[in-house]
């Protein structure tokens, strides 16, 4: 993920940490103290979600609750009792809209054997999505020593779990009602922001209230995360209303949209088109501006198939690359030298002429 932070803005929170970011480039614009760790709550349950769907896709299988996994339950609760059985469907979505705490410790203990098992496959996905400020020891986020994470490293958990289908989907829900039970969001911002498209809610006394909000409007999704903010929802929206009016996302490069030329050796056609793999967009405030820089792999020599990865397209601000795209040729290139009338054609071309002229016995060139 590339990004560069924004210059600070005119914008605050009353939180003790807060990261305003564009999901799709990684570009932080905005934060506040946001690498330092602290108690997170039940945001935590982010993580929970993200890997019991990485590690188990059937989603319709059905989960027996044994005694043992809901020793210790406190806090809020889906009133889960020994002998319950729900599918792994119907507890993602209480966990992640009422926040089930016991929900959380019976997703754990059945995927992992244990929380000490879960846990470990919660550390294994922090240090995977780059969260070197974070250290889980439970399912749920109750209050722990060892039990924290940062206003950016959740962010980053947060861009992860937008691109995963299943949590992206559960974390925009509403409400929802599944074998006899309704759920309703505790996240506010669905209701009160249009463009929100989720995340998490979460308080402990330790941690105060911490949020994570994510927001798409057009081509742009924003992900915001505070921590310790007793005006979370004012600060949510007003972070949201900055980043999109402020930094709205410009397209660098389209899928198949020429984005520079290269020389090619073994040929008469001295060069050949570079076109884009992919889609490519990224936030800029008023008056900033990219420069691009095209790397080739290496000399290009025909004959070259159209469609060849022969490099990468890089845009740079203030001296950083903050984003990247592989290029392919646009068009095929012949090893023709040796062609009738190539002669002739690398004159041309090397001249920039556009006539057309007949060369006796080589016909129209």
């Amino acid at each position: 993920m590339f990004g560069t932070s924004a210059p600070a803005g005119a914008v605050s929170t009353s939180a003790s940490s807060a990261v305003l970011m564009d999901a799709g480039s990684g570009r932080v614009l905005f934060e506040e103290d946001m690498h330092t760790p602290r108690p997170i709550a039940s945001i935590t349950k982010l993580m929970t979600a993200l890997v019991a769907v990485e590690e188990t896709s059937d989603l319709s299988q059905v989960i027996t609750v044994e005694p043992e996994w809901l020793e210790g339950v406190e806090g809020s609760s889906l009133y889960l009792k020994a002998g319950d059985q729900l599918t792994l469907e119907t507890l993602l979505y209480g966990l992640l809209l009422q926040s089930g705490n016991d929900a959380a410790q019976v997703i754990a203990c059945w995927i992992g054997e244990d929380l000490e098992g879960f846990a470990q496959l919660m550390n294994e996905k922090a240090r995977e999505l780059g969260m070197s400020n974070t250290h889980f020891t439970n399912p749920s986020g109750l209050n722990q020593e060892e039990h924290y994470s940062s206003a950016y490293d959740m962010a980053l958990l947060a861009c992860a779990c937008l691109e995963n289908p299943t949590v992206a989907s559960i974390c925009a829900t509403q409400n929802i009602s599944l074998e006899g039970r309704t759920f309703v969001n505790h996240n506010k911002l669905l209701w009160l922001e249009e463009d929100c498209v989720g995340m998490k809610t979460g308080y402990t006394e330790a941690s105060g209230r911490t949020l994570v909000s994510a927001a798409t409007r057009g081509a742009q999704t924003l992900v915001c995360v505070t921590l310790n903010d007793p005006d979370d929802w004012d600060d949510h929206q007003a972070l949201l209303h900055y980043g999109f009016d402020t930094y709205p996302v410009t397209q660098l490069c389209g899928e198949g949209t020429a984005v520079g030329q290269a020389a090619v050796a073994g040929s008469v056609q001295p060069t050949v088109s570079l076109v884009a793999q992919g889609d490519c967009w990224f936030p800029l405030a008023e008056g900033e501006q990219l420069d691009m820089q095209l790397d080739v792999y290496s000399p290009l020599t025909a004959p070259i198939p159209a469609g060849t990865q022969v490099g990468t397209a890089r845009w740079i601000l203030d001296g950083e690359v903050v984003a990247e795209m592989p290029v392919e040729t646009g068009t095929g290139v012949e090893d023709d030298r040796w062609k009738p009338n190539a002669l002739v054609r690398w004159w041309m071309g090397l001249w920039g002429k556009s006539w057309e002229t007949t060369v006796p016995g080589m016909g129209l060139i």
